[in-house]
């Protein structure tokens, strides 16, 4: 039972949402290689910004939490993605590395780059 419960929320979450954009995409006539762009580039946002987000909290990696050993809070921001470790004194310190953050903006940015370059091409398309 629990493998049909899992197998329908990675469905819903995944499945679903891939395949509408992808039809819509091709209805509207973008071109295949920016829809797999997009979409890629879209779900490595989701899936890097959640990582972010949640890093701190030890309800998810509990080995691993930085505010473990530091007798910290932890604190998450949704946007843009990160976690803090909240401390005794009052300070923030995140937990996620600079390459993690960058990881995220190239992958944001490349999903908005290709969703205006579709429009230009939808756009001459017309003309």
């Amino acid at each position: 039972m629990k493998a049909l419960i899992l197998l329908s929320a990675a469905f819903v979450v995944f499945v679903l949402p891939t395949s509408l954009v992808w039809l819509l995409g091709r209805r509207a006539r973008v071109a295949r290689w920016m829809l797999v762009v997009f979409l890629l580039a879209g779900w490595l946002t989701v899936c890097v910004g959640w990582v972010l987000s949640q890093r701190a909290q030890p309800s998810l990696f509990p080995d691993t939490s930085p505010c473990r050993g530091a007798r910290a809070t932890p604190v998450s921001r949704y946007f843009p993605p990160d976690s803090f470790c909240l401390h005794a004194d009052g300070e923030l310190r995140t937990v996620n590395g600079p390459t993690a953050k960058l990881v995220f903006w190239t992958a944001a940015n490349t999903t908005l780059a290709i969703t205006i370059a579709a429009a230009f091409v939808r756009r001459r398309q017309q003309a």
